[in-house]
């Protein structure tokens, strides 16, 4: 069964931004390799500006938010209801609800709907407590509006069913291992940069502990740098960079969006921090083990759902202190390094990802016509 179907939520692709676009760009190219039609939406001034991206069809909807601010994302999420409204598509796949679900009277009667959940976005430390009681509110509003439902965490999904009896399914970000030629690039890099540098990717926001983390390497005695990647032209990325400007061994390298570049980031660095301490399964972290980097991850239900036993955990700053002043990259470190390769291989794999999505979707779409 070949369905015409719309993925909403996301600034659009290719990948711009973070984790809903990541897994935008590679389920919508995926399924359309299957035999689907399927629409992604972007914002007008994504830099992307074509009608088509490798077979999928791309619409561009105004997107205030770069004049008025983060209401100007509600008002892009109902100029996409609109459009999608007319198109007459079979499933709907909304990712997240932040500004979505107040719209949900307006979501498309005839389509099927789809919500990825999202990772308890009312939790952000980002958020002030009157936005963190809108979050819980569109939370609900997503489970009211939507049929069928997608969680991207064991842990989220669990949520789910305590939280409003809901039975979502569980369907994770993917990776991709190693190309021979990447491997080759890397190793190519591996006698010039290897392992002289920590790292950290993440957006520039309080719940991913960049702080924490800066904190705890500032206070450390490592001669290495500690490069870290992301947008700091935020507010809570301005402070950073002020607040670690007078540290010289703390590198801030901005956003990067060149994905064998930071997959040899990745690989060659000599411990990759991974803060998030909010959301699913990150696509980061994913990133991070199939480059084959050793992991230091904060200590939360999320990162250990993914990671197991296979990476450090810290849970404040004297921890990351003790990680930096301490990790070595012996034989227990190395296995750790292919577990986590073994993950992505197996559990994390993006053929896998778009094969669980596309027969959930038609799953769903057969249920609804029943």
């Amino acid at each position: 069964m070949k369905l015409k179907l719309a993925i909403l939520g996301t600034r659009g692709i290719p990948n711009n931004y973070g984790g809903f676009e990541h897994i935008a760009e590679y389920v919508s190219e995926g399924l359309v390799q299957r035999g689907h039609e399927v629409t992604v939406y972007n914002s007008h001034n994504h830099p992307y500006q074509e009608k088509t991206w490798n077979g999928v069809q791309v619409v561009h909807c105004y997107d205030p938010e770069y004049k008025i601010g983060t209401a100007g994302q509600f008002i892009y999420d109902l100029n996409c209801l609109m459009d999608a409204r007319r198109r007459q598509f079979d499933v709907i796949l909304l990712m997240g609800y932040t500004s979505s679900s107040v719209w949900g009277m307006l979501y498309p009667k005839n389509s099927v709907i789809i919500s990825n959940m999202d990772g308890l976005e009312w939790n952000r430390a980002k958020y002030a407590k009157p936005v963190q009681r809108f979050l819980k509110y569109a939370e609900k509003l997503a489970v009211k509006y939507s049929q069928f439902y997608i969680a991207d965490s064991l842990v989220i999904k669990s949520y789910l069913q305590e939280k409003y009896h809901i039975d979502s399914q569980y369907i994770p970000y993917g990776a991709d291992v190693y190309t021979e030629q990447e491997r080759k690039m890397f190793d190519s890099d591996r006698s010039r940069v290897k392992e002289d540098y920590f790292l950290l990717m993440a957006r520039m926001e309080p719940e991913n502990n960049i702080e924490l983390i800066l904190d705890g390497f500032s206070n450390s005695n490592s001669d290495k740098s500690f490069k870290v990647l992301g947008n700091t032209n935020t507010k809570f990325g301005k402070f950073i960079t002020q607040k670690f400007q007078h540290d010289e061994r703390i590198q801030f390298k901005g956003s990067n969006f060149d994905n064998s570049v930071v997959r040899s980031l990745q690989n060659n660095s000599y411990l990759y921090f991974h803060g998030h301490s909010v959301g699913g399964t990150n696509p980061s972290l994913l990133e991070a083990m199939a480059s084959e980097a050793l992991i230091a991850a904060h200590n939360n239900p999320f990162n250990k759902s993914v990671l197991t036993t296979d990476a450090f955990y810290f849970n404040d700053a004297s921890d990351v202190r003790q990680l930096v002043e301490t990790v070595q990259r012996e034989d227990t470190e190395r296995i750790m390094i292919q577990n986590n390769l073994h993950k992505i291989q197996y559990q994390f794999n993006w053929e896998k990802v778009i094969n669980e999505y596309e027969a959930f979707i038609l799953e769903s779409y057969q249920k609804s016509k029943a």
